[in-house]
This record gives C-alpha cells, structure tokens and sequence, in this order.
C-alpha cells in the first residue's frame, strides 16, 4: 500500500512538525542523551528513527518555500530566476544576486542550504549512534533488517554530503553527534572518497525497490546515487570515473535494483511522472512520498511557483509568491514542436478550470484584467522594451506546470511526490558517460538512450532523431536542460560542462570566475568553528 509508512512518521514526530510544508527549525534539539536501550523496544520505534531524516527532507531537495538545496541551484542557472515584479519580489535582492553570481558569505541564502543538509547529517548520526547501543534482536528485528535500516541511514547521509560537496567543496565530515566538537575542514575529494565508501558498503544491504518501499532509499536510490557521484567525480574529486558511472546505470536499466511498479521503465507520456497519482509511475527511482488525504502536508511548490489568483487556474486552494519563473532564453529552448514546452509549462491567457470561459484576473498592474502569462520579463505595462531581473511585472515569465495538483473533487488532490531520480536521469547520465569516454563524440549506443527518451516528446510526424552530428556534448547539456527543467539539477550539469562561470544567459554576465563554483562557508559557521576554512575566493572572517 502506498505511503504505508508517513502514518507512522507523523504520528511519533507530531510534537516536532509544524504541520506546514517542511521543518523551519533550525536548532532542533537530537535528544542523544535518551537511554537508546529503552526507547527503542519495538520495530515501530525503530523505525521511526530511520524516517525522521526523510521528513526533513521536503526543506531543502525540493521547491517547499525554504531557502534550500533546490533554490540555490535552480536560481543560479539559465533557466530559472526570481525577478522582481512591480512592487513584489525584490526580497533584498537575494535574488538578483543568485541570478549575477554575486551572493555574500553572510546572507541567509548561502547559510540556510548548509544549515538544512547538515542538520539532515545530524538526524541521520543520531539514528545510527542510538542503534549501535539498541538490541535489534529483543526489540524484534532480524540481523538482515538491521543491516537494511542502518545502510538505509549510511546511504541517506551520504546523499546529505553528496549535496553538501557540491554546494560548498570543502566541509567537515561528522559521523557522531557533538564529536568532535569543532570538526576541522576536510578536502572536497576527501568527502568524495567518503561519500564513495559508504554508498559502496551499503548499497547492495538495501532491499530492490518496490512499492512497499516506496519513499525510503532502497538500491535503486542507491545506485542512483553512485551514478550521479561518478558522473560528477572529475569535478568534485579531480579524477574521472565514467566506466563507473556506466555500470551503476546498467544495475538500474538492466532491473537489478528493482522498480516502484516492477521493471523500471520509461513513463509513456510527459505527465504521469508528475501528476497526483505518480506512485503508479515506472519511471521514478525515489521520490519525497506526499499525501495530503492521510498526513498534513503536500509538496508546497505553489509558494515558490504560482500567482496570486493561481487556484483559480487549477480549481485549488493554493495561491502563491508569484515568484519563481522560466526566463526567456530558456523557454525559447525548446522547439515549438517539443511537447514538454506544451506540457511543463503555463503560458497564453489563462481561464478558470471550474468555468473554462472566464477569465483569471489580475492582481496588480492587470488588475480586473485578464491575467496572461507572457515569456518576456518587461513593463509591458507601461510599454517597457528593457528585460531584466528588475523589469518584470506579475504576468511575466512562463510558469512552472510540469506537477500538477489537480482538482480538489480528485481523489488525490495535491498528492504529488516529488521526483528525486527517475529513469531517464540513469538513461541521460550513461549516455553523456559514453561520449565523454569517446571523446565527446556520440556513439551509437548513446544516441540509442537519449532519442528513446526524447521521441516521447513529440509528435511521431514531429520527431527528428539525434545523429553522431547533431548530439554534440553541447546539445546534451542543452537536452538535459529541457528535460530536467525544475527538478534541482541545473548548476550541477552547467558546472561539469564548464558553463556555468563562462557562459552567458539572459540578464547574466560570466564572471570567468572559477571560485564561483562553489559558494562560499557561511559566516555564521565561520565564526562558530574556528576549524573550518573558506573556500578560495571569499573573505576568511
């Protein structure tokens, strides 16, 4: 049964959640000191330790309204910005300097990710230092389900670094909570060679995927995992590894880590994958499990995402910060013929969905007047020609419509899990792995991966394959683009291709700065640890 376990969850850290869309406490208290052999006497408890991690998740893997992970990467790419609006939106231009690579060390929005990972790390150490003191045997767990929930923990923490040492580089690495004390900076491809280690020693302890499990790490997370870190690993270590990367795909596409429902393969269409029903998805390798009928909360992307009267379009009860939007580069994109540039986004006048004749309305500059959304990022209002990160108004921007809540009369209205890996990401990561083996030319076996991916995305009249010409290491960069558009993956991909600090996009200039491939050790931090080092770039103090 789907979600069998968020009852659970929800039930033993209801006086910790705040019911809303994530964890907003940033100096939560790990209660190491309990008697580990007295609480956990059951398998429920144990449990409950293993999930806790999990609810904290939604506050920094995905667009839940907190300054996380995905905010970071997303909003310092070339395909996603936040610019302000008229009178809405200019937030102490914290926006603005993502979007010019210009952040400090001192503001929030470097602090918050780095604070959010690590106290994951922290959730994950606390667990596993109460387990090594717990009789799993008199609290009836077999030796083989120990090994599960502690490779569970193991391979979760080492996701929490994977995405820690792409952030920030150089970060102490704490297995133990408050030991030491003052943990001292370690070597980025000291953290890469952990990361390895411990998803190595634990993956294959994890059960296959199926939809018991649906939510937790199982192998194919973990594998997963692997993939991405030996994609990555001349970045984030100095040493390429795609043979590796190349076999932790084929353990996934060859179905020996299991599938949410059987043999994972490719969603047949471009909104199954999201929509509130994706537990039935194929495609879908691990997901942050959401179910707004059983537990209090859903994946909050609207505060990011929608426009102020944005229930309306969907007949929902969700508004929104009218915020985050596509910028125009990036929706010019994709070819007029791709669906995804028909499915994943919202655009063109828009109509309440309960009474497809009347119009939405604006709120602001358009007040009482048809709200439509436009691509351009300009006072059109005010016949404005200037497009920038200060020059929007509320209907700019192409809009975020790649998940959908639904209708509220639906069953599972606002249901939707939140992708973390699916199958064409595996598909997508061995394909760029055998062309950078062969010298960034394209062989025939990964032209095969990527057209069976992409020829889902257009008409059959309509679809034009790759060739050994056309699927350049450029176009795959611009592929993976299009694909992965919102999901979280975005700096990381501009970084390993190089572009991220050179290229140019919309209302950004390169920095031709190297240090900008990394942000900065937050001041906070700084001044708590004197053990810890700035990365190269950024003041020391």
């Amino acid at each position: 049964m789907k979600r069998s376990y968020k009852g659970l969850v929800f039930a033993s850290l209801l006086a910790i959640l705040s019911g809303t869309n994530a964890c907003t406490n940033l100096d939560e208290t790990l209660y190491n000191e309990i008697d580990a052999s007295k609480f956990y006497n059951n398998r429920q408890e144990i449990l409950s330790a293993v999930l806790r991690p999990y609810t904290h998740a939604n506050a920094w893997t995905a667009p839940t309204g907190q300054n996380g992970h995905w905010r970071i990467t997303e909003l310092s790419g070339d395909q996603l910005a936040w610019p302000q609006k008229g009178r809405h939106g200019y937030d102490d231009a914290q926006w603005i300097r993502l979007h010019g690579h210009s952040w400090s060390y001192t503001e929030n929005t470097v602090w918050n990710p780095y604070s959010l990972m690590f106290t994951g790390v922290g959730f994950c150490n606390n667990a596993l230092g109460d387990f090594s003191r717990v009789d799993f045997a008199k609290a009836g767990v077999s030796e083989t389900d120990k090994n599960a929930f502690i490779s569970e923990l193991r391979v979760f923490r080492a996701y929490h670094y994977m995405k820690l040492m792409d952030m920030y580089g150089n970060i102490p690495i704490v297995t133990t909570v408050g030991s030491p004390t003052s943990p001292e900076t370690r070597p980025r491809a000291e953290v890469f060679a952990f990361v390895e280690k411990e998803l190595k020693e634990s993956v294959d302890l994890l059960p296959n995927l199926e939809q018991k499990y649906i939510g937790r790490i199982t192998k194919a997370a973990g594998y997963s995992m692997l993939a991405e870190l030996y994609l990555n690993a001349e970045v984030w270590s100095g040493t390429p590894r795609w043979d590796d990367c190349i076999a932790a795909c084929d353990k996934i596409i060859n179905g020996q880590t299991g599938g949410l429902n059987g043999t994972p393969v490719l969603d047949a269409d471009l909104v199954s994958t999201y929509n509130n029903t994706n537990n039935n998805s194929k495609e879908i390798l691990f997901q942050l499990v959401y179910d707004a009928q059983a537990t209090p909360t859903r994946c909050g992307w609207n505060g990011d995402f929608y426009h102020f009267n944005q229930r309306f379009i969907y007949d929902g009860d969700g508004n929104g910060n009218n915020g985050i939007v596509v910028i125009p580069s990036a929706y010019d994109a994709f070819n007029d013929k791709d669906l995804r540039k028909k499915e994943w986004f919202l655009i063109g006048p828009q109509f309440y969905a309960a009474d497809p004749t009347r119009p939405v309305l604006g709120t602001e500059e358009y007040k009482d007047q048809q709200l439509n959304f436009v691509k351009e990022i300009r006072r059109a209002s005010e016949n404005g020609t200037a497009s920038s990160m200060i020059t929007g108004e509320e209907n700019s921007g192409a809009r975020f419509n790649k998940y959908r809540p639904g209708r509220q009369s639906e069953a599972k209205y606002w249901s939707n899990d939140w992708s973390l890996y699916r199958l064409t990401e595996i598909y997508y990561n061995k394909a760029e792995a055998l062309m950078r083996k062969n010298g960034g030319q394209a062989t025939g076996e990964a032209l095969t991966l990527v057209n069976t991916v992409r020829k889902r995305a257009f008409a059959a009249a309509d679809f034009v394959p790759y060739t050994t010409a056309s699927l350049t290491l450029d176009e795959m960069l611009a592929e993976r683009g299009r694909e992965f558009i919102f999901e979280g993956k975005r700096r990381t991909d501009l970084i390993r291709f190089g572009k991220f600090t050179t290229a140019s996009w919309w209302d950004h200039t390169p920095s031709n700065d190297p240090n900008k491939n990394l942000y900065p050790i937050p001041q906070r931090q700084l001044a708590a640890n004197p053990n810890l080092k700035q990365n190269p770039g950024y003041p020391a103090q």
